[in-house]
């Protein structure tokens, strides 16, 4: 027989899961955060980069202006009568006397000899059209002459040019010829003098009145800064600046004839015109020249009113208050450096702290005297991000009075340069 056994049964184990597939599992987690951790830092790192550069900004600090220094001329008015001086292309020296309208004896020729050119124009040296002396201008002549009048002498049938006419009106101021070239232009005195008084209004000499062509009459009356006025722009007509500076000319019957104004040639005076009665006293308009680095200066000015007995005593006087003017003005204007070679202009201020400056090329110097005001003009460009170092960037220009202005050019002084990419991230951790 055999024996019967109980038999047990075990129940598998499952296996454990190999441990390299947990260790992968971490793995790709932790790549994951790692992954997001790198990707939000250079997005934080790539956003400044994205923003646009600030523009630079530019900050002047040149003022809007300046004085030149120094003591203003202290200029010799005269004691009595009017007086005005100025400077071409710079401005007013002053005035003194008032501004009320006094008669200005023949200095009305300017006026006269003013509305002759600018209707029938000459140049330098040109003679122009000729005028016929009539039988009835020549018989006024030994009345005239009676009256004490200034004149030259004329018969019936003589011809003058307009540049012989011109010359009795300025140099010995022939009262007889104004009249003539009077008519010849506007057909009578009377109209002509219309066409002057015209003219006044047209320069705005508001205080002028015109009632005769040679300033015989007491009723042409004007004043000194008016007849500044008028002087300015009759130098611009280069026949009259001619015929002015002349000492002497040749006309036909009367010969030579000397100019009154005996300050011509002297301290620079080229001009311009005297005048002398009773009632006007010793007048006279004048132009001198100068020249100041290398360029040449016009001063002009009127004195009016200088008090005496007769003309000799009238026009040495009024010479005598005009030589001191005249030399005053001309020692008074001098150049000035206004500006540097090197003197800072303006600022620049870049982004993330980068800068330069901007500086004047070369000495900017006027022409002028000691209490002018000069405007002082700075022109800019944008500036770039990236500018190298004494690159040529804008002007500077000055104005001394009423002046033509003088410029120079602006150079940067260290390098502008834009922020690196590492500043531009570390600004914004």
């Amino acid at each position: 027989m055999f024996d019967t056994a109980t038999t047990q049964v075990i129940e598998p184990v499952p296996p454990q899961p190999p441990a390299r597939r947990r260790t992968r599992g971490l793995r790709v987690l932790f790549t994951g955060l790692l992954t997001l951790l790198l990707g939000g830092t250079a997005l934080v790192a790539i956003e400044p980069l994205r923003r646009p550069l600030p523009a630079p900004t530019v900050t002047q600090t040149l003022p809007a202006s300046t004085i030149i220094p120094g003591t203003a001329p202290a200029v010799p008015w005269p004691e009595t009568g009017q007086a005005a001086l100025s400077v071409e292309g710079l401005g007013s020296l002053g005035t003194s006397g008032g501004s009320n309208p006094v008669p200005i004896a023949s200095v009305t020729k300017v006026m006269t000899a003013y509305v002759i050119l600018t209707e029938h124009p000459l140049d330098r040296g040109e003679h122009g059209p000729k005028l016929t002396v009539s039988a009835e201008q020549a018989a006024a002549y030994p009345r005239e002459l009676a009256r004490g009048e200034s004149l030259v002498a004329v018969v019936a049938g003589a011809v003058f040019t307009e540049r012989q006419a011109l010359q009795a009106v300025l140099l010995p101021s022939a009262n007889n010829m104004a009249r003539i070239l009077a008519a010849w232009d506007a057909g009578s005195v009377e109209a002509f003098v219309a066409k002057m008084n015209r003219t006044a209004a047209a320069l705005g000499m508001t205080d002028t009145h015109y009632t005769d062509p040679s300033g015989l009459d007491p009723d042409t009356v004007s004043t000194a800064v008016d007849q500044v006025i008028l002087a300015r722009k009759a130098m611009q007509l280069p026949a009259f600046a001619e015929i002015v500076a002349q000492k002497k000319a040749t006309l036909p019957v009367a010969g030579t004839v000397r100019n009154y104004n005996s300050l011509v040639g002297r301290d620079g005076v080229v001009g311009i015109k005297t005048g002398s009665t009773d009632e006007a006293g010793g007048c006279l308009v004048f132009a001198a020249v100068v020249k100041v680095g290398g360029r040449r200066i016009t001063i002009v000015g009127a004195v009016l009113g200088q008090p005496g007995a007769n003309t000799p005593v009238q026009l040495d006087r009024v010479f005598r208050a005009t030589r001191p003017l005249v030399r005053t003005a001309a020692a008074a204007i001098t150049e000035h450096p206004i500006v540097r070679a090197g003197d800072q202009v303006a600022t620049v201020r870049g982004p993330l702290g980068t800068g330069t400056t901007i500086n004047a090329a070369k000495d900017l110097t006027v022409v002028g005297w000691p209490g002018m005001r000069v405007r002082l003009d700075v022109d800019i460009p944008a500036v770039p991000t990236r500018l190298p170092a004494e690159a040529e960037h804008g002007r500077v220009s000055a104005v001394a009075g009423e002046g033509t202005p003088v410029a120079t050019a602006l150079r940067t002084g260290v390098g502008l340069e834009p922020p690196s990419t590492w500043d531009r991230i570390r600004q914004h951790r």
